[in-house]
């Protein structure tokens, strides 16, 4: 069966990534490991969703209390902690489909339509029964401005005021994943069910993550590899971990000599997890970060910024007086 117009559209690549895009989920929640107080709000929520028909339709709760019947979970915690494999998780147990929005390239591509395309994403998550999940959801439930000094602001009004009046009759499941929850609107939050807070995991977790990143017989994996020693001596999320393993196989793929003698050995795996923290850093490096200016202190970095300002303030100058002079130039020698 053809796929609506909007979803079509939707569905289509930006930047090489889905805005929208429905899957069948596989996951579950054996294919993460989360901190115990993590696990049993999970639990909780999960509770929530399975025991939604009994409270609101045979206690008839639901007679009561028409609207705000959405089951909203909040997913909050830095990156690379499971929130999205547990969004995937609790479709796969509820036996639905799960309808990933990305609203960031939702909006970069449909900008002065983005709170009709916000109804339409809700509109196809009831037809298809699915779990919507937001992606960043910061950036759609961000807070209202007060002033309009530009039409953007308007609009992100506008996206804020629609998602609450969809939040109002949606009766599903919508999951939210952010990072930068102190961003959401007072508003919204009172229509968030359940916060759940994913947590950096401990040693234990970690040691744990980092065994099943790797296939139990098909990984070959040389007798020093010690994962509780890299556990114990490196501090990253699931997804760090991840990303160091497959930098670990990598080199060990690429060393010399005959398939069947290569392994993982334990210096793969820290030489990985090193170069992913190192790029960590230098990502949240700023530029007021006397490291990243070459100072040595706070002060020594705010004169070095002051300077590089004044040298583009400088250079901006003269560029607009040659732009000048080359205008009246041109004009000169059209009237002669």
């Amino acid at each position: 069966m053809a796929k609506p117009p909007l979803l079509r559209f939707f569905s289509g690549l930006i930047g090489g990534t889905r805005a929208v895009e429905s899957i069948v989920p596989r996951r579950t929640f054996d294919d993460v490991v989360l901190p115990p107080s993590t696990r049993r709000a999970l639990d909780q929520a999960l509770t929530q969703v399975t025991s939604h028909d009994l409270i609101f339709t045979r206690w008839g709760l639901g007679e009561r209390h028409p609207t705000g019947l959405a089951l909203a979970f909040n997913f909050a915690g830095p990156s690379g902690t499971g929130k999205t494999i547990c969004a995937e998780a609790i479709a796969h147990a509820l036996g639905r489909r799960l309808l990933l929005v990305r609203y960031a390239e939702l909006e970069s591509m449909w900008m002065g339509d983005t709170p009709k395309n916000v109804a339409e994403v809700f509109r196809l998550a009831r037809d298809e029964q699915a779990v919507l999940f937001f992606d960043e959801a910061d950036a759609i439930a961000t807070r209202r401005a007060v002033s309009f000094d530009q039409g953007s602001q308007r609009e992100s009004n506008l996206v804020v005021n629609v998602l609450l009046q969809e939040l109002e009759t949606f009766n599903g499941v919508v999951i939210f994943a952010t990072n930068l929850a102190a961003n959401f609107d007072p508003a919204f939050e009172r229509r968030l069910r359940t916060h759940v807070l994913f947590e950096m995991p401990g040693v234990e977790e970690r040691e744990r993550i980092w065994r099943v990143q790797l296939h139990p017989t098909k990984t070959p994996l040389a007798d020093d590899v010690d994962f509780r020693a890299l556990a114990k001596r490196y501090e990253g999320s699931g997804g760090d971990i991840r990303n160091a393993v497959l930098k670990a196989a990598l080199a060990a793929a690429s060393e010399p000599g005959p398939d069947a003698l290569k392994a993982i050995h334990q210096r793969h795996l820290d030489e990985g997890m090193r170069d992913v923290l190192a790029a960590r850093r230098v990502m949240r490096q700023s530029i007021l970060d006397g490291r990243a200016l070459g100072a040595t202190g706070p002060l020594e970095a705010v004169d070095a910024l002051g300077s590089g300002l004044g040298r583009r303030a400088a250079l901006a100058l003269g560029l607009s007086v040659a732009a000048l002079l080359v205008a009246l130039a041109a004009l000169a020698a059209t009237v002669l």
